[in-house]
């Protein structure tokens, strides 16, 4: 009896697996290429009034919240995924992924369908923003049912549609529909087409014109001006193949219907007003579906107010023309349809559809990149909330733990996922990230060998793979590589892997050959010890050694070399201990900065050979790079990359002495721009060194700004490396900067890299505020310093006070005070109180996602709707 039950069950559950298989491959056939996600369904069902099969969130998006909306609501529209939303409580940026069967270079048809519908009982409509891969789409904001639509030409064949929370409520959704278009109708090369009004004209019932006579399932919906005439026909629309209206598929059952103006000398006119500064493209579509008498035609002419646009049409009977504008734009926009002075007829209108032209500037990640990462997601089964949508672009939407370079197209250059909990080997999909310079899989579970491909990735400097489980040996070419200082590789905390230290073992020397070593040795040992008296008396050269490692990666100066490129010292652009900042010339055109190491120098060789040798080991966008170096008799220099726009101090003492002197000012935008530039400087020489780098020296004078005011640290004479993460170091004597030196360090001599974390606060602060890090009183006497000018005033919570007055007001103020809570932060008085800089970046990437944002209004002259053009 068990064994027949366990059957029949078996039976059933096949049949039924079976019966909704079927179903879903009629679904697929009814609807070809179609995507229909009802989201936050618990189900997937067929829409019977349209015959369209929606699907549920599932296999689309990975985070949410599936919520119905209020009870008191739910039966006010008949459509069922009104009933239904999802919303995303948590993250920034929440994407769905489609995957429609055609895949990349094709047109869509995109439509987003929102109803609030009280559904957390708040009765308050958030507002967020709509994204279309990379680039923004729209922002919704209405507690009334509404959807938005684009047509748009996939550039992948994946297309993820993302919500974005921009701090003014949860965003949410209610459904996500995609549709495949025939790729002639929509104009190349204008970015997408956002859809705002769609129209009927003539349509005397209510209900809207979908699929199934739409075969693209457009939403056609009925409008009538009531100072035209309304016109249908029942005879059937000539759509045949060979006719140039016929790739649009516009359903005879819209094309049947029309309105005409009164006579013949009353035009039909679209009028709306716009300030937004996009540009409007309207498709009218005419058939002629009145009998005229033989000998009759008729004609109207198309234009723009201003004339930007102009096209003349004859109809003939039961022929579709369509008619697709230029673009145009204006603040008050308006479109007329004329008749000719040989027709006698009235102008005649059918349908019409208005769109803007969406702007896609942002170009999405190199797509092996995207391939690479998101397989590496899928493998490792990484969650992160961040991890949703194009891994580097919108820049401030970076995926956590991830850098990119943003070239064209933008790559991926850093990895960074240690104590992620990865489980496994090694995956080959890290081969795929090419650019790649940085790889931490510190910290996991990883096992099995080390695959010896990671030696291919040319560009990759840094490896770090200690705190895992891996086994084997360390393969040949990952060896020769960190011996020929073309990469670090940190390999310790694997207790199973065989000379786990890249650095090859040599053979012990038989016994026979000891006396011959020790000679060796005997006299090794003189000629070092002659070596360092001459090096005693020649203490301004670089030894031997360094100068052997800055010959094979820099270009090595003669002193008259130097003289040359900056003109016989002509152009002084900087001065500070070490001696004078020169402009220079190379001979490819090239600008640079000469740094000249002075005899009465108080910074001396032993800080300026520091900075030479850190600088030729590290590298990222956010530090100055070292091009080249002079090393001749009694002449020292260092050669630099030129920053235009000099050091973030000069900047910030801007005086507001003639009305255009505010242009001089930095933004807001800039200051959080120049904030995480510095904030990602500071992440690499803590968390991507190994070992760790403290700067101990950050300052803003220190913080150099290029052409675009990119910044970029400089300065590296008084940095350390550490010989482990944690480690911390005790001065007796401690360097830096007043006003910039932690507290502990001052009095204790604690240096770590919570000391970088309080010198970035007060960077932060004088960013804020535009004031010095050491400022005078009020009453002008004893300086002061700006933590104790600041503090009383943040507790009192009045941040106007604080605000650089040079920046009159323009700035977010919710942005704002993030950027203070993080610099209170990292001023606390005690390193362990101090975050690491690591997530002092994250929450400055927020505070940018946090400013203010326009977003595009519209204004109408139609009272009843709201948004529509006005037809007259």
């Amino acid at each position: 009896m068990t064994m027949e039950r366990s059957l029949a069950a078996f039976s059933f559950a096949l049949l039924a697996s079976l019966a909704s298989a079927v179903v879903l491959l009629v679904q697929a056939q009814q609807n070809p290429g179609f995507i229909s996600i009802d989201c936050g369904a618990p189900n997937q069902y067929t829409e019977e009034y349209y015959n369209i099969a929606y699907a549920t969130d599932e296999g689309f998006i990975d985070s949410g919240e599936n919520m119905q909306v209020s009870s008191e609501v739910i039966y006010t529209y008949y459509q069922q995924y009104s009933k239904n939303l999802r919303s995303f409580p948590t993250g920034t940026r929440n994407c769905y992924t489609l995957r429609p069967d055609r895949g990349k270079n094709v047109t869509y048809l995109i439509r987003a369908t929102f109803w609030y519908g009280n559904y957390d009982g708040k009765n308050q409509t958030p507002t967020f923003d709509l994204y279309i891969d990379v680039n923004y789409w729209a922002t919704v904001s209405s507690p009334n049912y509404f959807y938005e639509e684009i047509t748009y030409v996939s550039q992948a064949d994946d297309i993820q549609v993302c919500l974005v929370n921009t701090g003014n409520g949860v965003p949410f959704i209610s459904a996500l529909e995609l549709r495949p278009l025939d790729d002639d109708i929509s104009p190349s090369g204008l970015g997408f087409l956002q859809l705002h009004w769609r129209y009927d004209i003539g349509l005397s019932s209510k209900s809207p014109k979908r699929y199934l006579d739409d075969v693209y399932d457009r939403i056609w919906e009925a409008t009538n001006n009531n100072l035209w005439i309304i016109l249908n026909t029942t005879s059937a629309i000539d759509l045949s193949v060979n006719d140039d209206a016929y790739k649009y598929k516009i359903p005879g059952e819209v094309l049947r219907t029309a309105q005409r103006s009164m006579n013949a000398s009353s035009p039909l006119k679209f009028a709306w007003s716009s300030i937004i500064t996009k540009k409007w493209i309207v498709y009218f579509y005419f058939v002629e579906i009145e009998r005229l008498t033989s000998g009759q035609q008729r004609e109207f002419t198309i234009s723009n107010d201003d004339n930007q646009f102009r096209e003349t049409v004859s109809l003939e009977y039961l022929k579709p023309v369509v008619v697709v504008s230029t673009p145009v734009n204006g603040g008050n926009i308006t479109f007329s349809i004329e008749s000719t002075n040989k027709s006698g007829k009235p102008p005649i209108l059918n349908a019409v559809e208005f769109y803007t032209i969406g702007d896609l500037s942002n170009v999405p990640t190199a797509q092996d990149d995207v391939k690479a990462i998101n397989d590496i997601k899928a493998m490792y089964h990484i969650k992160r909330e961040s991890w949703q949508g194009d891994p580097c672009v919108p820049s401030k939407y970076t995926w956590d733990g991830l850098t990119c370079s943003y070239g064209n197209p933008p790559r991926i250059i850093l990895v960074k996922l240690s104590s992620s909990n990865l489980t496994g080997e090694i995956v080959s999909s890290f081969l795929l990230l090419s650019t790649m310079e940085y790889l931490d899989l510190s910290n996991n579970q990883l096992t099995g060998a080390i695959p010896e491909t990671l030696a291919e990735l040319q560009n990759l400097r840094i490896l770090n793979l200690s705190g895992n489980n891996l086994i084997g040996s360390v393969p040949e070419a990952l060896k020769k590589r960190v011996l020929d200082n073309t990469l670090i590789m940190s390999l310790i905390g694997n207790a199973n892997l065989y000379q786990a230290n890249p650095c090859p073992q040599k053979k012990k020397p038989k016994k026979i050959l000891i006396p011959v070593v020790t000679s060796i040795l005997g006299f090794f040992l003189v000629l070092f010890g002659a070596l360092a008296i001459i090096w005693l008396i020649k203490r301004k050269r670089i030894p031997e050694s360094s100068e052997r490692t800055l010959r094979s990666k820099n270009r090595s100066f003669k002193y008259g070399e130097v003289s040359r490129i900056t003109g016989n010292f002509g152009r002084v652009i900087g001065e500070g201990g070490f001696g004078k900042v020169y402009l220079g010339t190379l001979d490819n055109g090239t600008l640079v900065a000469v740094k000249m190491l002075s005899e009465s120098s108080k910074q001396g060789y032993k800080e300026f050979h520091a900075e030479a040798q850190l600088l030729m080991i590290v590298h990222h966008g956010n530090l100055v790079s070292l091009l080249g170096y002079c090393d001749d008799s009694r002449h020292m220099a260092l050669i630099y990359e030129y920053m235009a726009n000099g050091n973030l101090r000069q900047h910030l003492l801007v005086k507001m002495h003639l009305p255009e002197d505010h242009l001089k000012v930095l933004t807001w935008n800039k200051r959080l721009r120049i904030a995480v530039d510095v904030a990602q400087g500071l992440d690499y020489l803590h968390n991507g060194c190994k070992p760790p780098i403290i700067h101990r020296d950050l300052k803003t004078a220190n913080i150099l700004l290029n052409e675009d005011f990119r910044a970029k640290i400089a300065d590296f004479g008084l940095s350390r490396a550490f010989a482990s993460e944690n480690h911390s170091y005790v001065s007796t004597c401690p360097a830096g900067t007043p006003g910039y030196l932690d507290p502990e360090f001052q009095s204790f001599g604690n240096l770590n890299k919570k000391s970088d974390v309080y010198s970035f606060g007060i960077v932060l602060f004088e960013l804020i505020t535009g004031q010095r890090a050491t400022m005078r009183s009020q009453d002008g006497g004893l300086s002061m310093h700006i933590l104790q000018w600041l503090i009383p005033i943040i507790e009192s919570g009045d941040l106007q006070r604080i605000m650089d007055p040079r920046l009159q007001g323009e700035f977010d103020i919710n942005s704002a005070w993030k950027v203070v809570e993080i610099a209170m932060s990292c001023t606390k008085p005690m390193a362990i109180q101090r975050p690491d800089i690591n997530q002092v970046l994250i929450e400055l990437k927020e505070s940018l996602v946090s400013e203010a944002r326009g977003s595009p209004e519209m204004t109408s002259l139609e009272l009843h709707s709201g948004s529509a053009p006005l037809a007259r």
